[in-house]
């Protein structure tokens, strides 16, 4: 009995620090996502560099998973963001957005990233999009 009860205390400490590294993770990612404003400086569309398209947008994430897409110094569409470190993936979505807003809506994959940028890539059937931000 006594050799079970410390086989389940062991699993539950180590069980609990795995899920408190998870949510350190996740904090210093959202610390980082919603500590200033973000441009796109660059973005392709299946090959297609569109990244002037982007040139007006800076992109002020939240903590409460809400992100303003501010043209020209005015908030143009808020959506919702999210992002997961252990899948190393990211998503956005504003309703309702139009071309060329409405290309960043989507799941995308984190290629590489740093406190200061991120470049992704989505691909949906034949169509791949690939996009870095970067911290102002």
């Amino acid at each position: 009995m006594r050799k079970i009860l410390i086989s389940l205390a062991v699993l539950f400490l180590f069980s609990s620090c795995k899920k408190t590294i998870e949510r350190i993770a996740q904090d210093a990612i959202i610390s980082a996502m919603t500590n200033g404003q973000w441009v796109i400086t660059s973005f392709t569309d299946n090959g297609s560099d569109i990244t002037s398209s982007f040139s007006a947008y800076k992109f002020q994430y939240y903590s409460n998973k809400t992100v303003d897409a501010i043209k020209n110094g005015t908030v143009d569409k808020t959506g919702t963001w999210d992002g997961s470190a252990s899948t190393m993936t990211t998503w956005a979505n504003f309703p309702g957005a139009i071309s060329p807003l409405s290309l960043v809506n989507g799941n995308w994959h984190i290629d590489d990233n740093s406190w200061t940028y991120v470049v992704a890539s989505q691909t949906n059937g034949t169509e791949t999009k690939r996009m870095r931000l970067d911290k102002q």
